[in-house]
Protein backbone atom coordinates (compact mmCIF):
# COMPACT_ATOMS: atom_id res chain seq x y z
CA UNK A 1 0.00 0.00 0.00
CA UNK A 2 2.46 2.61 0.76
CA UNK A 3 4.65 1.52 -2.69
CA UNK A 4 1.04 2.88 -3.80
CA UNK A 5 1.01 5.55 -2.47
CA UNK A 6 4.52 6.79 -3.15
CA UNK A 7 3.77 5.72 -7.33
CA UNK A 8 0.44 8.33 -6.55
CA UNK A 9 2.37 10.75 -5.11
CA UNK A 10 5.51 10.68 -7.96
CA UNK A 11 2.42 10.50 -10.60
CA UNK A 12 0.79 13.59 -9.43
CA UNK A 13 4.28 15.78 -8.77
CA UNK A 14 5.09 14.58 -12.13
CA UNK A 15 2.10 15.51 -13.73
CA UNK A 16 1.86 19.10 -12.13
CA UNK A 17 5.39 19.91 -12.47
CA UNK A 18 4.69 18.85 -16.53
CA UNK A 19 1.29 21.54 -17.02
CA UNK A 20 4.26 24.08 -15.26
CA UNK A 21 6.51 23.74 -17.60
CA UNK A 22 3.74 23.63 -20.40
CA UNK A 23 2.49 27.40 -18.87
CA UNK A 24 6.11 28.52 -18.35
CA UNK A 25 6.82 27.57 -22.41
CA UNK A 26 3.42 29.11 -23.77
CA UNK A 27 4.22 32.48 -21.82
CA UNK A 28 7.37 32.83 -23.61
CA UNK A 29 6.21 31.90 -26.63
CA UNK A 30 3.06 34.12 -26.51
CA UNK A 31 2.95 36.95 -24.41
CA UNK A 32 4.88 40.52 -24.11
CA UNK A 33 6.19 42.23 -21.60
CA UNK A 34 6.03 46.24 -21.82
CA UNK A 35 9.52 47.85 -21.60
CA UNK A 36 7.86 50.02 -18.87
CA UNK A 37 6.93 47.82 -16.73
CA UNK A 38 8.68 48.01 -13.59
CA UNK A 39 9.98 43.96 -11.63
CA UNK A 40 8.99 41.83 -14.75
CA UNK A 41 10.19 38.44 -13.28
CA UNK A 42 7.64 39.44 -10.95
CA UNK A 43 4.85 39.76 -13.52
CA UNK A 44 6.15 36.34 -15.52
CA UNK A 45 5.97 34.27 -12.53
CA UNK A 46 2.48 35.27 -11.93
CA UNK A 47 1.60 34.98 -15.54
CA UNK A 48 2.88 31.80 -15.58
CA UNK A 49 0.95 30.67 -12.50
CA UNK A 50 -1.96 32.00 -13.98
CA UNK A 51 -1.43 30.00 -17.12
CA UNK A 52 -0.56 26.76 -14.65
CA UNK A 53 -4.24 27.65 -13.15
CA UNK A 54 -6.35 27.69 -16.64
CA UNK A 55 -4.63 24.97 -17.96
CA UNK A 56 -5.05 22.43 -14.73
CA UNK A 57 -8.83 24.25 -14.93
CA UNK A 58 -9.33 22.90 -19.09
CA UNK A 59 -7.94 19.18 -18.03
CA UNK A 60 -10.48 19.29 -14.87
CA UNK A 61 -13.26 20.05 -16.91
CA UNK A 62 -12.29 17.98 -20.05
CA UNK A 63 -12.32 15.21 -17.60
CA UNK A 64 -15.90 16.34 -15.98
CA UNK A 65 -14.51 16.75 -12.96
CA UNK A 66 -15.03 20.76 -12.39
CA UNK A 67 -16.10 23.34 -14.64
CA UNK A 68 -12.70 25.53 -15.69
CA UNK A 69 -14.41 28.95 -14.35
CA UNK A 70 -15.30 27.27 -11.23
CA UNK A 71 -11.91 26.06 -10.61
CA UNK A 72 -10.23 29.69 -11.53
CA UNK A 73 -12.78 31.04 -9.07
CA UNK A 74 -11.32 29.21 -6.32
CA UNK A 75 -8.14 29.90 -6.64
CA UNK A 76 -8.77 33.64 -6.89
CA UNK A 77 -11.00 33.63 -3.31
CA UNK A 78 -7.48 32.41 -1.78
CA UNK A 79 -6.37 35.84 -1.10
CA UNK A 80 -6.02 36.06 2.34
CA UNK A 81 -8.72 38.79 3.99
CA UNK A 82 -7.23 41.36 6.10
CA UNK A 83 -8.87 41.91 9.64
CA UNK A 84 -9.10 46.04 10.20
CA UNK A 85 -9.88 46.43 13.33
CA UNK A 86 -10.91 50.00 12.59
CA UNK A 87 -14.43 49.13 10.85
CA UNK A 88 -17.09 46.63 11.34
CA UNK A 89 -17.94 44.55 8.29
CA UNK A 90 -21.19 43.14 8.16
CA UNK A 91 -22.38 40.79 4.89
CA UNK A 92 -25.92 41.19 4.05
CA UNK A 93 -28.30 40.04 1.37
CA UNK A 94 -30.47 42.86 -0.31
CA UNK A 95 -32.73 40.65 -1.72
CA UNK A 96 -30.98 37.67 -3.27
CA UNK A 97 -28.14 40.28 -4.24
CA UNK A 98 -24.95 39.36 -1.39
CA UNK A 99 -23.43 42.51 -0.40
CA UNK A 100 -20.86 43.44 2.51
CA UNK A 101 -20.42 46.96 4.18
CA UNK A 102 -17.86 48.10 5.84
CA UNK A 103 -18.44 50.82 8.70
CA UNK A 104 -15.59 52.86 10.63
CA UNK A 105 -15.88 52.12 13.87
CA UNK A 106 -15.48 55.48 15.07
CA UNK A 107 -18.06 58.10 16.27
CA UNK A 108 -18.76 60.66 13.66
CA UNK A 109 -20.40 63.76 14.90
CA UNK A 110 -21.89 63.95 10.59
CA UNK A 111 -23.13 61.83 8.16
CA UNK A 112 -20.09 60.05 6.44
CA UNK A 113 -19.65 59.71 2.55
CA UNK A 114 -21.02 56.28 1.08
CA UNK A 115 -18.96 54.45 -1.62
CA UNK A 116 -20.64 51.99 -3.85
CA UNK A 117 -18.17 49.23 -5.12
CA UNK A 118 -18.42 46.86 -7.86
CA UNK A 119 -15.42 44.87 -8.42
CA UNK A 120 -13.98 43.53 -11.40
CA UNK A 121 -12.80 40.04 -12.86
CA UNK A 122 -14.57 40.22 -16.06
CA UNK A 123 -17.46 37.96 -15.00
CA UNK A 124 -15.15 35.30 -15.09
CA UNK A 125 -13.69 35.74 -11.43
CA UNK A 126 -13.42 38.70 -8.64
CA UNK A 127 -16.05 38.39 -5.32
CA UNK A 128 -16.44 39.97 -2.01
CA UNK A 129 -13.82 37.92 -0.66
CA UNK A 130 -11.05 38.96 -3.72
CA UNK A 131 -12.07 42.70 -3.24
CA UNK A 132 -12.25 42.91 0.28
CA UNK A 133 -9.10 43.91 0.90
CA UNK A 134 -9.50 46.59 -1.66
CA UNK A 135 -12.53 48.53 0.01
CA UNK A 136 -11.52 48.19 3.55
CA UNK A 137 -8.96 50.23 2.33
CA UNK A 138 -11.20 52.57 0.76
CA UNK A 139 -13.22 53.10 3.87
CA UNK A 140 -10.37 53.25 6.12
CA UNK A 141 -8.01 56.00 4.45
CA UNK A 142 -11.61 58.04 3.03
CA UNK A 143 -13.22 57.81 6.89
CA UNK A 144 -16.48 56.31 3.91
CA UNK A 145 -19.02 53.79 4.59
CA UNK A 146 -18.12 51.43 2.27
CA UNK A 147 -20.69 49.29 -0.19
CA UNK A 148 -19.21 46.51 -1.79
CA UNK A 149 -21.73 44.23 -4.14
CA UNK A 150 -21.18 40.37 -4.88
CA UNK A 151 -23.05 40.47 -8.48
CA UNK A 152 -23.91 36.94 -9.39
CA UNK A 153 -21.19 36.05 -12.74
CA UNK A 154 -20.38 32.91 -15.15
CA UNK A 155 -20.54 30.16 -15.77
CA UNK A 156 -24.00 30.27 -14.27
CA UNK A 157 -25.34 33.47 -14.97
CA UNK A 158 -24.75 35.58 -18.00
CA UNK A 159 -25.89 39.36 -19.47
CA UNK A 160 -27.97 41.44 -17.92
CA UNK A 161 -26.78 40.02 -14.61
CA UNK A 162 -23.69 42.12 -13.81
CA UNK A 163 -26.01 45.74 -14.52
CA UNK A 164 -29.20 44.07 -13.07
CA UNK A 165 -27.63 43.43 -9.84
CA UNK A 166 -25.32 46.42 -9.73
CA UNK A 167 -28.27 48.64 -10.36
CA UNK A 168 -30.61 46.61 -7.67
CA UNK A 169 -28.09 47.05 -5.12
CA UNK A 170 -27.48 50.69 -5.32
CA UNK A 171 -31.38 51.43 -5.42
CA UNK A 172 -31.72 49.60 -2.33
CA UNK A 173 -28.50 51.07 -0.58
CA UNK A 174 -29.88 54.95 -1.97
CA UNK A 175 -32.90 54.68 -0.86
CA UNK A 176 -31.73 53.76 3.11
CA UNK A 177 -28.39 55.84 3.01
CA UNK A 178 -29.94 57.23 6.72
CA UNK A 179 -29.27 53.60 7.84
CA UNK A 180 -26.11 53.30 7.14
CA UNK A 181 -25.13 56.96 8.19
CA UNK A 182 -24.71 58.21 4.40
CA UNK A 183 -24.49 61.40 3.72
CA UNK A 184 -27.13 61.71 0.78
CA UNK A 185 -25.22 64.46 -1.02
CA UNK A 186 -21.67 62.85 -0.77
CA UNK A 187 -22.01 58.94 -2.76
CA UNK A 188 -19.89 57.48 -4.81
CA UNK A 189 -20.12 54.75 -7.70
CA UNK A 190 -16.65 53.42 -7.78
CA UNK A 191 -15.72 50.31 -9.73
CA UNK A 192 -12.52 48.34 -11.50
CA UNK A 193 -12.54 46.89 -15.21
CA UNK A 194 -16.03 45.18 -15.78
CA UNK A 195 -17.02 46.98 -12.60
CA UNK A 196 -15.88 50.30 -14.06
CA UNK A 197 -18.19 49.73 -16.83
CA UNK A 198 -20.63 49.25 -13.56
CA UNK A 199 -20.24 52.33 -12.59
CA UNK A 200 -20.68 54.12 -15.71
CA UNK A 201 -24.14 51.95 -16.43
CA UNK A 202 -25.50 52.87 -12.89
CA UNK A 203 -24.72 56.05 -12.60
CA UNK A 204 -26.89 56.49 -15.86
CA UNK A 205 -29.41 54.54 -15.14
CA UNK A 206 -29.97 56.33 -12.06
CA UNK A 207 -30.82 59.29 -13.38
CA UNK A 208 -33.96 57.95 -14.26
CA UNK A 209 -35.14 58.31 -10.38
CA UNK A 210 -35.09 61.54 -9.92
CA UNK A 211 -36.78 61.09 -6.14
CA UNK A 212 -33.47 59.19 -5.31
CA UNK A 213 -30.59 61.21 -3.86
CA UNK A 214 -27.80 61.95 -7.20
CA UNK A 215 -24.17 59.83 -7.26
CA UNK A 216 -21.74 62.93 -6.60
CA UNK A 217 -18.68 61.92 -8.56
CA UNK A 218 -18.43 58.47 -10.39
CA UNK A 219 -14.72 56.57 -10.36
CA UNK A 220 -13.88 54.33 -13.02
CA UNK A 221 -10.86 52.61 -12.61
CA UNK A 222 -9.55 50.63 -15.94
CA UNK A 223 -13.61 50.52 -17.04
CA UNK A 224 -14.75 47.96 -19.62
CA UNK A 225 -16.99 50.21 -21.41
CA UNK A 226 -17.78 49.16 -24.96
CA UNK A 227 -17.72 45.76 -27.11
CA UNK A 228 -17.71 47.12 -30.43
CA UNK A 229 -14.76 47.94 -31.50
CA UNK A 230 -11.91 46.22 -30.64
CA UNK A 231 -9.76 47.33 -32.95
CA UNK A 232 -8.68 50.42 -30.82
CA UNK A 233 -4.95 51.57 -30.50
CA UNK A 234 -4.77 49.52 -27.34
CA UNK A 235 -6.41 46.66 -28.44
CA UNK A 236 -3.69 46.23 -30.96
CA UNK A 237 -0.87 47.67 -28.80
CA UNK A 238 -1.81 45.39 -25.59
CA UNK A 239 -3.68 42.27 -27.10
CA UNK A 240 -0.52 39.47 -25.89
CA UNK A 241 -0.02 41.50 -22.43
CA UNK A 242 -0.78 39.91 -19.43
CA UNK A 243 -3.07 39.47 -17.51
CA UNK A 244 -5.81 40.72 -19.68
CA UNK A 245 -4.28 39.23 -23.07
CA UNK A 246 -6.85 38.83 -26.61
CA UNK A 247 -7.40 35.25 -25.75
CA UNK A 248 -8.80 35.76 -22.00
CA UNK A 249 -10.74 39.06 -23.16
CA UNK A 250 -12.26 37.33 -26.16
CA UNK A 251 -13.32 34.76 -23.48
CA UNK A 252 -14.90 36.88 -20.92
CA UNK A 253 -16.87 38.85 -23.43
CA UNK A 254 -18.26 35.40 -25.31
CA UNK A 255 -18.96 33.49 -22.29
CA UNK A 256 -20.62 36.31 -20.34
CA UNK A 257 -22.75 38.04 -23.36
CA UNK A 258 -23.54 33.80 -24.57
CA UNK A 259 -21.99 34.15 -28.41
CA UNK A 260 -20.38 31.09 -29.67
CA UNK A 261 -17.02 30.95 -29.50
CA UNK A 262 -16.81 30.58 -33.26
CA UNK A 263 -17.74 33.85 -33.78
CA UNK A 264 -14.97 35.75 -31.71
CA UNK A 265 -13.08 36.50 -34.42
CA UNK A 266 -16.01 38.27 -36.07
CA UNK A 267 -16.49 39.62 -32.89
CA UNK A 268 -12.65 41.13 -32.66
CA UNK A 269 -12.48 41.83 -36.19
CA UNK A 270 -15.87 43.76 -36.27
CA UNK A 271 -17.16 41.67 -39.51
CA UNK A 272 -20.20 41.36 -37.73
CA UNK A 273 -21.15 45.33 -37.75
CA UNK A 274 -23.39 46.64 -40.23
CA UNK A 275 -21.60 49.57 -41.69
CA UNK A 276 -24.36 52.12 -41.12
CA UNK A 277 -24.25 51.00 -37.46
CA UNK A 278 -20.66 51.79 -37.44
CA UNK A 279 -21.34 54.90 -39.03
CA UNK A 280 -23.90 55.51 -36.62
CA UNK A 281 -21.49 55.23 -33.91
CA UNK A 282 -18.31 56.18 -35.33
CA UNK A 283 -18.19 59.32 -33.77
CA UNK A 284 -17.87 58.14 -30.06
CA UNK A 285 -15.75 54.96 -30.86
CA UNK A 286 -13.27 55.97 -33.61
CA UNK A 287 -9.54 55.89 -32.75
CA UNK A 288 -9.69 59.27 -34.23
CA UNK A 289 -10.96 60.18 -30.76
CA UNK A 290 -7.82 59.27 -29.18
CA UNK A 291 -5.17 60.82 -28.34
CA UNK A 292 -1.61 60.79 -31.07
CA UNK A 293 0.53 59.76 -28.46
CA UNK A 294 -1.29 56.63 -27.77
CA UNK A 295 -0.91 55.18 -30.99
CA UNK A 296 1.33 53.76 -33.21
CA UNK A 297 2.20 54.05 -36.77
CA UNK A 298 1.96 50.05 -37.13
CA UNK A 299 -2.00 49.85 -36.55
CA UNK A 300 -4.11 47.72 -38.37
CA UNK A 301 -7.21 49.62 -39.92
CA UNK A 302 -10.96 49.62 -37.97
CA UNK A 303 -13.56 47.32 -39.16
CA UNK A 304 -11.77 47.03 -42.72
CA UNK A 305 -13.59 43.13 -43.43
CA UNK A 306 -16.25 42.31 -45.56
CA UNK A 307 -19.41 42.58 -43.35
CA UNK A 308 -20.40 39.18 -41.85
CA UNK A 309 -24.29 39.28 -41.78
CA UNK A 310 -24.54 35.16 -40.09
CA UNK A 311 -22.53 36.49 -37.69
CA UNK A 312 -24.66 39.97 -36.89
CA UNK A 313 -27.83 37.75 -36.91
CA UNK A 314 -25.86 36.16 -33.16
CA UNK A 315 -24.21 39.30 -32.12
CA UNK A 316 -26.46 42.05 -32.53
CA UNK A 317 -27.72 42.60 -29.38
CA UNK A 318 -23.82 43.77 -28.55
CA UNK A 319 -24.56 47.45 -29.89
CA UNK A 320 -26.88 47.19 -26.70
CA UNK A 321 -26.35 50.58 -24.47
CA UNK A 322 -26.41 48.17 -21.42
CA UNK A 323 -23.14 46.32 -22.78
CA UNK A 324 -21.40 49.59 -23.99
CA UNK A 325 -22.10 52.74 -21.93
CA UNK A 326 -20.55 54.81 -24.56
CA UNK A 327 -23.33 54.59 -26.79
CA UNK A 328 -26.12 56.89 -24.80
CA UNK A 329 -27.27 59.57 -25.83
CA UNK A 330 -25.45 63.11 -25.18
CA UNK A 331 -28.10 64.46 -23.32
CA UNK A 332 -28.11 61.77 -21.01
CA UNK A 333 -23.97 62.41 -20.61
CA UNK A 334 -24.77 65.60 -20.01
CA UNK A 335 -26.63 65.30 -17.17
CA UNK A 336 -23.59 62.74 -15.53
CA UNK A 337 -21.51 63.97 -12.46
CA UNK A 338 -18.16 64.54 -12.11
CA UNK A 339 -15.35 61.40 -13.61
CA UNK A 340 -12.34 60.10 -11.80
CA UNK A 341 -11.15 58.47 -14.60
CA UNK A 342 -7.80 55.79 -14.37
CA UNK A 343 -5.58 53.71 -17.08
CA UNK A 344 -2.94 52.03 -17.20
CA UNK A 345 -0.71 52.32 -20.53
CA UNK A 346 -0.43 48.25 -20.84
CA UNK A 347 -3.58 47.72 -20.70
CA UNK A 348 -6.14 46.38 -23.81
CA UNK A 349 -8.90 48.86 -22.17
CA UNK A 350 -7.09 51.81 -21.89
CA UNK A 351 -8.92 53.46 -24.61
CA UNK A 352 -12.33 52.87 -23.35
CA UNK A 353 -11.50 54.87 -20.97
CA UNK A 354 -10.25 57.77 -23.00
CA UNK A 355 -13.08 57.49 -25.10
CA UNK A 356 -15.87 58.22 -22.16
CA UNK A 357 -13.26 60.95 -21.41
CA UNK A 358 -13.96 62.97 -23.82
CA UNK A 359 -17.62 62.07 -24.34
CA UNK A 360 -17.64 63.57 -20.60
CA UNK A 361 -15.70 66.59 -21.68
CA UNK A 362 -17.52 66.97 -24.92
CA UNK A 363 -20.68 67.73 -22.76
CA UNK A 364 -18.90 69.98 -20.12
CA UNK A 365 -18.86 67.27 -17.52
CA UNK A 366 -15.76 68.03 -15.17
CA UNK A 367 -13.12 64.85 -15.57
CA UNK A 368 -9.53 64.15 -13.12
CA UNK A 369 -7.45 61.84 -15.18
CA UNK A 370 -4.84 59.32 -13.68
CA UNK A 371 -2.43 57.86 -16.03
CA UNK A 372 -0.16 54.77 -15.00
CA UNK A 373 2.81 54.46 -17.63
CA UNK A 374 3.76 51.17 -15.80
CA UNK A 375 0.20 50.06 -15.32
CA UNK A 376 -1.25 46.83 -16.15
CA UNK A 377 -5.28 45.64 -16.57
CA UNK A 378 -5.73 44.54 -12.80
CA UNK A 379 -2.88 45.42 -11.26
CA UNK A 380 -4.84 47.35 -8.40
CA UNK A 381 -6.26 44.07 -6.69
CA UNK A 382 -2.24 43.50 -5.68
CA UNK A 383 -1.97 46.75 -4.19
CA UNK A 384 -1.63 45.12 -0.70
CA UNK A 385 -0.41 41.71 -1.40
CA UNK A 386 3.15 42.53 -0.04
CA UNK A 387 5.79 40.11 -2.51
CA UNK A 388 3.09 40.31 -5.34
CA UNK A 389 2.71 43.93 -5.09
CA UNK A 390 3.72 46.43 -7.71
CA UNK A 391 4.52 50.22 -7.97
CA UNK A 392 1.36 50.86 -9.94
CA UNK A 393 -0.70 49.23 -7.88
CA UNK A 394 -0.19 51.07 -4.48
CA UNK A 395 -0.10 54.17 -6.76
CA UNK A 396 -3.71 53.65 -8.19
CA UNK A 397 -4.62 52.50 -5.20
CA UNK A 398 -3.57 55.86 -3.13
CA UNK A 399 -4.87 58.40 -5.81
CA UNK A 400 -8.42 56.66 -6.00
CA UNK A 401 -8.63 57.02 -1.93
CA UNK A 402 -7.21 60.47 -2.31
CA UNK A 403 -9.37 61.31 -5.00
CA UNK A 404 -12.22 60.24 -3.01
CA UNK A 405 -11.10 61.60 0.41
CA UNK A 406 -11.52 65.30 -1.67
CA UNK A 407 -15.20 65.11 -2.10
Amino acid sequence: MAVLWLVLLVSLSTFNLGVFIWAVIQHFLTVEIPSALQHPVKFRFLHCVMLYIITLGNILEKMRICSMLRFIQFFHDLMVIKKNHNLVVTNMHFGTIPVRLFQPKAVSSELRRGIIFYHGGGAICGSLDSYHNLCSFLAQQTDSVVLSVGYRKLPDHHHPCISKDCLNASLHFMKNLMTYGVDPSRVVACGESVGGGAVAIVTQALLSFPSLPHICAQVLITPAMQVINFRLPSHQQNQNVPFLTKDILMTAVCKYLDIDFSWKDALFNGTYLPPDTWKKYRKWLSSDNIPRRFKRKSLLPEFSGPFNEAAYLEMKHVSDAEISPLLVDDKIIAQLPEAFLVTCENDPLRDDALLYKKRLEDQGVPVTWYHVEDGFHGCIILFDKQLFSFPCSTKIANVVANYIKGI
